[in-house]
């Protein structure tokens, strides 16, 4: 009886998740006609061209800089190696709009670099040129600095697995280090760097907050344009299918890559075992810069700019207000992840004891939302719950006389629907490799000794995948906690969190004041990125 009641909450949690992005669908398929063809007249072309250009520079620049700093850390010695292997990943702890509102204050033309120049050269105005932080170069740049650590740690970890034997052999054929590279262990990771580069392109056209601070036109910010600006629900719903079917192939994409690199560079001895040579002089100080720089650029002076705003702000995360945003995000994001890991271990146990293509498809459905924008799971939601609400309110109305207002748009469950669709599938992720540990026997004997469905996953699962639930639980709360577009479309008006302060602030130019909700969210941030990189620093060679 329970075990049923088990695996039929399994599928009621995959049709949670995949329910957002059918009535999303659903809701621009039924749009009027005539909304189309305006999109498709004004709109479109201008967000294709706009999300195409950052697509291509995004995927580029961090495949280019995660790839060869892999490569640098992977295969030689030089100074800093050991400690920079850990840095690389730092930049994953900022959200990219973070990175933006930093970057802005800095570079912009009342910032300290273009003051410091006109004093220092004694220059007017419009004396000199100076490159446009707000643009989509800018926001390109944003992107690529806290993006490229998923490709940095992907080819990484293609590199350490690779066979060297190719590799040695190609230079005893004279060809040079950058030759064997190009020829022999770069096409053994394309498949994880073309992995990382398109999760990074998934993330770039799901990203509003730095597009949006930036005023770049994209699909994510013309979703919100047309759901708030516009009070157009039919023009956002057919702007969120055309996201939609984007980011559906680039997940079909990034799955068949994710296959691959399982089956690359197997068998003989690995880089991670050969002795790395030493680079000296200008080239190992080269090699020690190359790696610098993108820890510099995406973690340290980021950091230094929004201390030193958050500073001068005299604002303090302790005051009354910024502790009840603080709560509010907490609160939220406790409550997603608890859910959604649930919702995972439901899924997963099911998976695990009832093997099969159906079982698959289960999976494949509830993880569907990792590849899905947020504000194209929120105008999801929003259409058919506001037609709901509306309807129940009518009855009510005409029945008793009571005015209902909006019973479910307007909570804080609306939003917590959103996030397990959103981010189910980094929890399943992480309670499938924490399953993997467990021998397929201990299912057996525990079954052989009378121990039902639930005290099997209680007594058995649990305790072996602990520290995976933990993960899971640790990934899914910082990934609510830096979600902004489907916080914004969903939050109820009376509830703000840390991501929606800093992005009004920052809207308002408020820049000191929205430094303090802004490093706030880098803290929750790094605390999964610091277990990460004790994990790197463990696997580190020496020496």
């Amino acid at each position: 009886m329970i075990e049923r009641l088990m695996y039929r909450l399994a599928w009621v949690v995959a049709a949670l998740c995949v329910a957002p992005i059918l009535a999303a669908a659903l809701a621009a398929l039924g749009g009027d006609l005539q909304t189309w063809r305006d999109i498709l007249a004004s709109v479109l072309p201008k967000y294709t061209i706009t999300t195409l250009i950052l697509v291509a520079i995004v995927g580029l620049g961090s495949a280019a800089i995660g790839t060869g700093a892999a490569w640098l850390v992977t295969v030689y010695r030089f100074p800093g190696a050991q400690w920079l292997e850990v840095a690389l990943a730092l930049p994953l702890a900022f959200p990219a709009y973070v990175l933006a509102y930093a970057y802005t204050h800095l570079l912009d033309h009342p910032g300290p670099v273009q003051a410091g120049l006109r004093s220092l050269m004694g220059w007017g105005p419009r004396d000199y040129w100076f490159p446009e932080i707000r643009s989509v170069g800018g926001a390109a740049v944003m992107l690529t600095m806290v993006l490229y650590p998923y490709v940095y740690l992907l080819a990484r970890a293609s590199f350490r697995q690779q066979s060297a034997n190719a590799f040695l052999v190609a230079r005893t054929l004279g060809r040079s280090p950058l030759q064997a590279f190009w020829r022999v262990a770069l096409p053994m990771a394309r498949p994880a760097i073309v992995g990382g580069a398109l999760l990074a392109i998934m993330e770039t056209i799901a990203d509003f907050g730095t597009v949006s601070f930036f005023n770049v036109q994209t699909f994510a910010t013309g979703i919100y344009q047309a759901w708030f600006s516009l009070g157009d629900r039919a023009a956002a719903a057919q702007l969120s299918l055309c996201l939609l079917m984007f980011a559906l192939l680039l997940a079909g994409l990034e799955r068949a890559q994710r296959g691959n690199v399982r089956r690359a560079g197997r068998g003989g001895a690995r880089f991670e075992v050969m002795e790395r040579p030493q680079l000296n002089g200008w080239t190992g100080w080269g090699a020690t810069l190359a790696c610098l720089i993108p820890v510099l650029v995406g973690f340290v002076i980021p950091v230094v700019m929004l201390s030193w705003m958050a500073w001068g702000s005299g604002q303090s995360l302790w005051q009354g207000r910024y502790l009840q945003f603080t709560l509010n995000s907490i609160t939220l994001a406790a409550i997603a992840a608890g859910l959604t890991v649930i919702g995972a271990v439901l899924i997963g146990f099911r998976v695990r004891t009832r093997p099969g293509r159906t079982s698959r498809w289960l999976v494949v459905g509830a993880g569907l939302g990792y590849a899905v924008p947020g504000g194209v799971i929120a105008v999801g939601l929003m259409v058919p719950m506001a037609a709901l609400d509306n309807a129940i309110d009518v009855v009510m109305e005409a029945r008793f006389g009571i005015n209902t207002g909006l019973l479910i748009t307007g909570t804080i469950w609306l939003m917590v629907l959103a996030y397990m669709a959103r981010f189910m599938a980094a929890a399943l992720n992480a309670f499938d490799s924490g399953m993997a540990t467990v021998p397929s026997h201990y299912d057996a004997i525990a079954r052989s000794l009378g121990q039902g469905a639930p005290r099997l996953l209680w007594r058995v699962h649990l305790p072996v995948a602990r520290t995976s639930v933990m993960t899971a639980l640790l990934i899914v709360f910082v990934d609510v906690m830096k979600e902004l577009p489907a916080t914004l479309i969903l939050h109820p008006f009376n509830f703000q969190t840390l991501a929606v302060r800093a992005h009004r602030l920052a809207a308002d130019e408020r820049l000191f004041e929205a430094a303090v909700p802004a490093l706030a969210l880098v803290a929750f941030g790094l605390i999964p990125v610091l277990l990460l990189c004790r994990t790197l620093g463990r696997e580190a060679p020496q020496g």
